[in-house]
């Protein structure tokens, strides 16, 4: 019997030692990646491993690593703590994520990119331009119905400037805030938050439906294209503000 025992436990630390030390490059050549999905100059093993480049259809993430911990897939989830990029890249973040049967947590994320990439050459209506960029950083996110369970977190966008064929919009800095309200993600932001006089909220409701309310008034730091463009929105109130009111989808959601 001691002899089976040992055997068993022999077993048991070999297939541990050789999943342990799979090489990585080799595991991504039999996994079944998505056809939009590849990497190039993998190295490093499962449970420590990176790549010098990712692509995801027309976007880029260079320099990825991660750290995904043996424990936790043996208590049923998979913890990754990952890093993208450094300063020098263009895109960048790190973070920690678990998967589990219950779905989707992350913790301390912080995500940096140009406009350009969160886009990546979709055509936006009115032959729209966006440059600038945006920094996303969020400290705990439980993944629910139909979106989330918790969200605390906050999205900066950046020196914005949108160009269309009405005008040119220099936006500025904006800044809202994430949270979860009764499962769907709530975007907000005020005037202390922006330079466009502007407050209100999205929600990102089920079936991709979006939701604005929010009103913006006429300010001396709005571009002038905006603050000739705010009669079409509607009548002023009786504080000055123009309505803003939306529900459907936006382009590319």
């Amino acid at each position: 019997m001691k002899l089976f025992v040992k055997i068993g436990i022999a077993v048991l630390l070999y297939l541990f030692f050789l999943v342990a030390y799979l090489p990585a490059n080799w595991l991504v050549s039999i996994a079944p990646l998505p056809s939009n999905v590849s990497l190039a100059g993998v190295d490093g093993t499962l449970w420590d491993g990176q790549a010098d480049l990712v692509k995801i259809d027309n976007r880029q993430l260079e320099n990825v690593s991660w750290q995904l911990s043996p424990l936790g897939l043996f208590l049923g989830q998979a913890n990754v703590d990952f890093q993208i990029g450094n300063r020098a890249t263009a895109v960048s973040g790190r973070g920690s994520v678990s998967y589990s049967l219950s779905g989707l947590s992350a913790e301390n994320v912080r995500f940096e990119a140009p406009n350009s990439f969160i886009l990546a050459g979709t055509r936006l209506p009115f032959r729209t331009q966006i440059s600038g960029d945006v920094s996303l950083m969020v400290q705990t996110l439980e993944q629910g119905q139909p979106w989330c369970e918790q969200l605390n977190g906050k999205l900066f966008l950046n020196s914005t400037n949108v160009t269309n064929q009405f005008g040119e919009y220099p936006l500025g800095d904006v800044v809202l805030g994430l949270s979860c309200i009764d499962g769907q993600v709530q975007l907000n932001t005020d005037e202390q938050t922006n330079q466009l006089g502007l407050q209100g909220t999205l929600i990102l409701a089920e079936k991709n439906l979006v939701k604005i309310s929010a009103k913006i008034k006429p300010t001396d730091s709005q571009p002038d294209d905006l603050r000739k463009a705010l009669s079409f929105l509607g009548k002023q109130d009786s504080q000055g503000y123009y309505p803003i009111n939306y529900q459907g989808t936006l382009p590319g959601l």
